[in-house]
């Protein structure tokens, strides 16, 4: 009997508490999406009912316990599937941001430069470069007459479409 408690490796106290601790980290998380991505990730019903509960709780010390509660059951479930998800949502925010950023850059660039709008055409010859000249002309007016940007959003949302529809062609 003593040999299998002497083979048992030791945690100290300080592991412990610092994996009781990333439980609760991934509880909190849990707590900040939203309800239909809490539904996508199939969590364990006492797992989800304290989530929601944890959602609806305002007062910091039941937060608190309800946190550590959370912890607690996050103890009986695998975490790795749950951060899995959650990496991939951060992953797709960020990926996505990105995106966006390269689009406000194509505006950016194209209203100071004549040449990045050859370039854009060529990168993305099924744009109606009519309509891009007309756009940007008009950001252009109403840039110099300080009137709302009215026309920088139609330049910002036609090279969304444009980009996004060439995105979707690589797909197929």
């Amino acid at each position: 009997m003593q040999d299998k408690e002497e083979d048992a490796p030791i945690i100290s106290k300080t592991k412990l508490k610092a994996e009781a601790d990333a439980l609760q980290a991934v509880g909190k998380k849990l707590v900040d999406l939203p309800k239909d991505k809490l539904l996508k990730l199939n969590l364990p019903e006492a797992l989800f009912e304290a989530v929601v509960e944890a959602k609806r709780i305002t007062a910091n010390g039941a937060i608190r316990r309800q946190m550590q509660y959370l912890g607690r059951l996050m103890r009986d479930v695998d975490p790795a599937p749950i951060m899995d998800q959650l990496h991939r949502w951060e992953g797709k925010h960020n990926e996505e941001n990105a995106r966006f950023h390269g689009m406000e850059r194509w505006r950016t660039r194209m209203l100071s430069d004549a040449q990045a709008v050859s370039e854009f055409l060529v990168a993305y010859p099924q744009t109606d470069s009519q309509q891009l000249r007309t756009l940007i002309r008009n950001v252009q007016r109403e840039e110099a007459a300080n009137k709302p940007p009215k026309s920088s959003r139609e330049l910002f949302k036609l090279i969304r479409e444009t980009m996004e529809s060439k995105a979707i062609d690589l797909e197929d």
